[in-house]
């Protein structure tokens, strides 16, 4: 079982940037693709972006393109998610996991945005 841990949330003020990573145990993260989810106060998760086995394709919720960048480093078991111009309703709790949510949910890593 690959476990997974969240980090680089924050709060920052609308129109600013942060960077989120996921650590995956395990030597099978190089064979899935690799997806960032989230979710908000009295909302269900919802898909935010996905990226191939080989980070060959990525692919993202239409209110995010242009502004997010998801990446992933296979030698390391990590993917990013770099999150640019920030709106307050990116506001959530960010959560990785394989694109086909194979594996157990991890803590995940809050994100704030103010307006």
């Amino acid at each position: 079982q690959v476990q997974l841990v969240e980090s680089g949330g924050g709060l920052v003020q609308a129109g600013g940037s942060l960077n989120l990573s996921c650590s995956a145990s395990g030597r099978t993260f190089s064979t899935y693709s690799m997806a960032w989810f989230r979710q908000a106060p009295g909302k269900e998760r919802e898909f935010v972006a996905a990226v191939g086995w080989n980070g060959a394709y990525t692919y993202y919720k239409n209110s995010v393109k242009g502004r997010f960048t998801i990446s992933r480093d296979n030698a390391k078991n990590t993917v990013y998610l770099q999150m640019n111009s920030l709106k307050p309703e990116d506001t959530a709790v960010y959560y990785c996991n394989s694109e086909t949510t194979n594996w157990s949910w991890g803590q995940g890593t809050q994100v704030t945005v103010s307006s």
